[in-house]
């Protein structure tokens, strides 16, 4: 299992001005963070790297949750705003990158 991406500052600031444009692909609902939400959650990180989760319940535990569901799909977590987590995780493949983050400020 590899570990969890380490993000600079700089590097969350980057991925958040990237990030502002892009829909939630997810929701977590009532019955919380469910295997069919993992695995849908890996799908959209393996096709886009960069992605949006929202939070309709739980919204007072949405970080613990967010962080949660982070290290259960290997992402990085960037941010978490209002009830929207920003999740990253780069492609295995260089080639298949498409989000290229900034090596220092």
């Amino acid at each position: 299992m590899e570990t969890i991406q380490r993000l600079a500052g700089y590097q969350r600031a980057a991925l958040q001005r990237q990030a502002h444009h892009l829909a939630a692909v997810a929701t977590v609902g009532k019955q919380g963070i469910t295997e069919q939400v993992v695995l849908h959650v890996e799908r959209e990180l393996t096709n886009h790297e960069l992605i949006k989760v929202r939070f309709s319940d739980f919204k007072e535990e949405r970080r613990p949750l967010a962080e949660m569901l982070a290290g259960r799909t290997q992402a990085a977590l960037v941010s978490v705003i209002g009830h929207v987590a920003i999740l990253y995780r780069s492609a295995p493949d260089a080639q298949n990158r498409r989000i290229h983050l900034p090596e220092r400020a």
